[in-house]
């Protein structure tokens, strides 16, 4: 864990130091609006929880949306195959690089999981895979530039249908 909060802070760019300071500025803000309006005790109120919302929800969403836009991709699968004299699955496809800023990194997550004819189960198995794996791509991609991957799961003994779900985050 330590070790992902590390390389989380050495990954941090100029915006999100600023999506961070507009946070802090709009919990401090919303407080004061609060005590401003200490009078009127439902009010304050309201706007205590929302400078409480503000300060956990902002960060998160804030990260999550900036880094979709700033470091945009789309993942291209060419061939999902079950080797035959190993159990180890292949996956090869290309990642092209959709954002306007180029990338020095990429990180992509595999996840393999079960389908059923049951409507409700196929819903649930995405969010849990049954075999997970990632892998990084330490290539510079341009913008409108392309590198192509080449992933193996193993052991994968699964003899079924399944499903791949396959997403880059890049930086």
């Amino acid at each position: 864990m330590k070790a992902r909060i590390l390389d989380f802070i050495q990954h941090l760019i100029i915006y999100d130091y600023f999506l961070f300071g507009a946070v802090f500025i709009f919990f401090i803000l919303f407080l004061i609006i609060a005590i401003l309006l200490r009078h009127k005790l439902a009010l304050a109120i309201f706007f205590v929880l929302i400078a409480f919302g503000v300060l956990t929800a902002g960060p998160i969403g804030g990260y999550i949306a900036l880094h979709h836009y700033l470091f945009n991709n789309k993942i291209i699968l060419h061939e999902v195959k079950a080797l035959e004299f190993t159990e180890a699955l292949l996956i090869k496809g290309d990642i092209n690089n959709t954002s306007k800023r180029p990338f020095n990194e990429c990180t992509i997550k595999v996840g393999v999981h079960k389908v059923t004819h049951n409507q409700y189960l196929d819903r649930l198995y995405p969010y849990i895979p049954f075999k997970k794996g990632s892998m990084i791509l330490d290539e510079s991609i341009s913008p409108g530039g392309s590198a192509s991957f080449k992933f193996i799961v193993e052991p994968f003994r699964y003899n079924k249908d399944y499903n791949i779900t396959i997403k880059a985050d890049c930086r």
